[in-house]
């Protein structure tokens, strides 16, 4: 997704400009999505209709449903969260903005007055032809970037949003040379950004447990878009603990963060299964594993050296698990046998 905002004095065509420009991308067969920023109220029902009276009753949110859908909420978000929703309802490949002079995305300026360290171009709106929006559309496709907290490109010695945007908007780097985000978090309607690892190991984690659902039963046949919503979450301390991971009885070296990330998933898997131990360790092995099948791969947990049983539903997720974690860890050659032991340093 794509962010570029067109910002100016008042009357000065960034309304016009902004219809322009959506026009020429969605032209170039984009999926296009727009957002309009006012100093004013903006009222998208009018008075007396069924959804105006839900409001005037104290609803703080009204949905409109009919040939379109729209969404009347009674508070005003901030940008990057209004951003991080709009990768619930679609793939955009482009989100122009109107407004928001004061965010850090790519500007397109219909006055100079407004000019700062994030505009890519100048425009008069009110003498641009059809070749000059063109051109900007070019520009767009160029400059334009996703929310600034999920940008990495470590491949590329950048690991900072700002400026890895600021690159972009500079054309030194393109958003084909960034690392390929597979997820996107929020805590607490803040944007947290993920690098790949991260968000892989994210991606594999709920795949790994997903696939032993049912999906069928509920009429999901391909997965194509996965959403999660963990509400009322009291976080959970950090633990610091050692992890040791065998790989076909090879030892696997991880760096610290890599540690620390595995130490605290297989904590949390286990905690889940509500067992009564304090866990000064935790041991699982997966044995009988061919052409990545797990379906007669052996399990076997012990907490603080003693057996847990597990049932087969518990232990397909577990195997799942696990071994999508493995797998995030990009090892060369069949993986045939798991070993993991998280303990106490």
């Amino acid at each position: 997704m794509k962010i570029v905002s067109i910002v100016g004095k008042k009357n000065t065509g960034k309304t016009s400009l902004t219809v322009k420009v959506i026009e020429e991308l969605t032209k170039r067969g984009y999926n296009v999505a727009s957002i309009k920023h006012s100093h004013h109220s903006i009222e998208m029902d009018k008075e007396n209709t069924d959804t105006w009276k839900h409001k005037q009753a104290g609803s703080n949110l009204v949905v409109g449903v009919g040939s379109t859908t729209f969404f009347n909420v009674k508070a005003e978000y901030d940008l990057n969260r209004i951003l991080f929703l709009l990768k619930h309802f679609d793939n955009f490949d482009f989100v122009i903005i109107e407004g928001y002079k004061n965010y850090n995305y790519p500007k397109i300026i219909t006055s100079p007055e407004v000019r700062d360290k994030y505009t890519i171009k100048e425009v008069d709106s009110f003498t641009i032809d059809e070749n000059g929006v063109s051109e900007l559309a070019d520009i767009i496709e160029k400059r334009g970037h996703d929310i600034v907290d999920t940008l990495f490109a470590n491949n590329c010695g950048f690991n900072n949003g700002e400026a890895i945007a600021e690159e972009i908007r500079n054309e030194n780097l393109s958003v084909d040379d960034l690392d390929n985000i597979h997820s996107y978090l929020s805590i607490d309607n803040k944007v947290i950004g993920l690098n790949r690892f991260v968000s892989d190991y994210l991606k594999q984690n709920i795949l790994g447990v997903i696939s032993t659902l049912n999906l069928e039963d509920y009429g999901v046949e391909d997965i194509n878009n996965i959403e999660l919503i963990i509400p009322n979450t009291k976080a959970t301390p950090k633990i610091d603990k050692k992890t040791t991971i065998l790989i076909n009885d090879n030892p696997l070296e991880i760096n610290k963060f890599t540690n620390d990330i595995i130490a605290n998933s297989i904590n949390a898997m286990v905690n889940s299964l509500k067992t009564k131990d304090n866990l000064d360790n935790i041991n699982i092995e997966i044995t009988n594993i061919y052409n990545k099948n797990l379906t007669d791969a052996n399990i076997t947990l012990k907490t603080n050296n003693n057996p847990v049983d597990i049932n087969k539903f518990t232990s397909g997720i577990l195997k799942e698990t696990i071994f999508a974690v493995i797998s995030t860890l990009k090892i060369d050659g069949e993986i045939n046998n798991i070993k993991i032991k998280v303990e106490s340093d």
